[in-house]
């Protein structure tokens, strides 16, 4: 139970799109509906109208800079606000503004949480000090079990003051039975995609950058087609955020490997529910591991099994055999293979296993049980502090 008064601060670089800029939403609209103040702080972005329209509002600050004179004066910002909003905790959701809120919340005494949302790695000392900032103040949130054993592996932090809530995936916006056919119909004429086309379709969903695995899936299915399989489609969803040189590169490993009518690079999708109801299945192929991986769990929600990556936190979300299947990371022949067992199992095995996976997901992944454990560990760190 939150204070009557309370007012919460979080500090991200941006409101573009990902899953901690997810999560700092739909925190906000919790704590909104919880009869508190939600604040964030944060440069902006294509998601500030929804923080809005759910209660929050915008402290617009170049928080996602490195900049060291532009993060002294963020602190000033921070500091102010926090006086004048008269905040309860403050909340960083990345390392550069991290150091701003800490400098802010130390100045003010106000209580202070981090949320390790990826895995930093470190090689020298410098960075692991940089990295070591999340850890600094009063409690961390990881956003899963991987995140918590690498937090606990790379810093002297005590196992009581990391606690792990994983993400959460809103139940109602990713609900099948809320997408109608118009919305899914709109997509598939944007994609191109022919509605009596019967060939099993992979939505691989995320920003265009070279961990999510492009090119490997590109170079797998020229091995699936040099194989006699055609029987598929691959749709990647997602924003190349100025990275042209990258998606150039992804277009050109399409052409070689032969498969320009097998994979459909679409762009931006703002109506994620019904893109993954355009495919039969989901991929996360990351060559990186993901720290959560929530383009895993949200095609799950919606009755997609998932292929990913055998690494990182969808080692805890993807049941291999049940839910989908885990593939092992950088490897173009197995994927190949993953691919061709997908294919073989059909539109029947595929959606039982979706119904197993929606099933498993909506039970350990929904954003309310995620919120509810963020506003109990706000409750914990106020009752620790009084």
């Amino acid at each position: 139970m939150l204070p009557p008064d309370f007012t919460l601060l979080q500090v991200v670089p941006e409101l573009e799109t990902g899953g901690a800029e997810q999560t700092t939403i739909d925190v906000a609209h919790a704590v909104v509906r919880a009869g508190g103040k939600a604040l964030v702080a944060t440069r902006g972005g294509r998601m500030t109208a929804r923080l809005e329209s759910d209660g929050g509002r915008l402290a617009q600050m170049p928080v996602q800079s490195k900049n060291p004179l532009v993060m002294l004066g963020n602190a000033a910002r921070l500091v102010d606000l926090i006086h004048r909003e008269k905040v309860s905790i403050i909340h960083a959701r990345s390392r550069a503004p991290a150091f701003s809120a800490l400098w802010a919340a130390q100045t003010t005494k106000t209580p202070f949480v981090a949320t390790y949302h990826g895995v930093y790695n470190a090689q020298s000392r410098l960075k692991r000090w940089y990295n070591a900032v999340m850890t600094r103040g009063d409690l961390v949130i990881a956003n899963s079990d991987y995140t918590r054993d690498h937090v606990l592996g790379q810093h002297k932090v005590a196992p009581e003051k990391i606690v792990t809530i994983p993400r959460g995936v809103d139940l109602e916006r990713f609900n099948p039975a809320w997408v109608t056919r118009d919305r899914v119909d709109a997509l598939r004429s944007a994609w191109g995609v022919d509605p009596d086309d019967r060939r099993i379709k992979f939505v691989l969903a995320g920003r265009m950058t070279r961990i999510k695995g492009h090119l490997l899936i590109a170079e797998a299915a020229g091995r699936l087609k040099a194989e006699g399989r055609d029987d598929f489609m691959v749709l990647i969803v997602g924003d190349d955020r100025g990275n042209t040189d990258y998606r150039a590169e992804v277009e050109a490993a399409i052409a070689k490997a032969g498969v320009t009518d097998e994979i459909r690079l679409v762009g931006h999708c703002d109506d994620m529910p019904a893109a993954y109801m355009v495919g039969d299945a989901a991929m996360l192929p990351t060559t990186k591991p993901e720290s959560f991986g929530r383009t895993a769990v949200e095609p799950q929600v919606m009755g997609r099994p998932v292929l990913a990556s055998d690494h990182g936190g969808t080692t805890e979300t993807v049941v291999n055999g049940e839910t989908g299947w885990l593939v092992a990371p950088g490897d173009v022949a197995a994927w190949a293979s993953a691919l061709g067992r997908a294919l073989h199992a059909g539109r029947t095995r595929l959606s039982a296993m979706g119904q197993t996976a929606a099933n498993r997901a909506r039970r350990l992944y929904s954003v309310d049980a995620m919120c509810d454990a963020t506003l109990a560990a706000y409750g914990r760190v106020l009752e620790a502090r009084a």
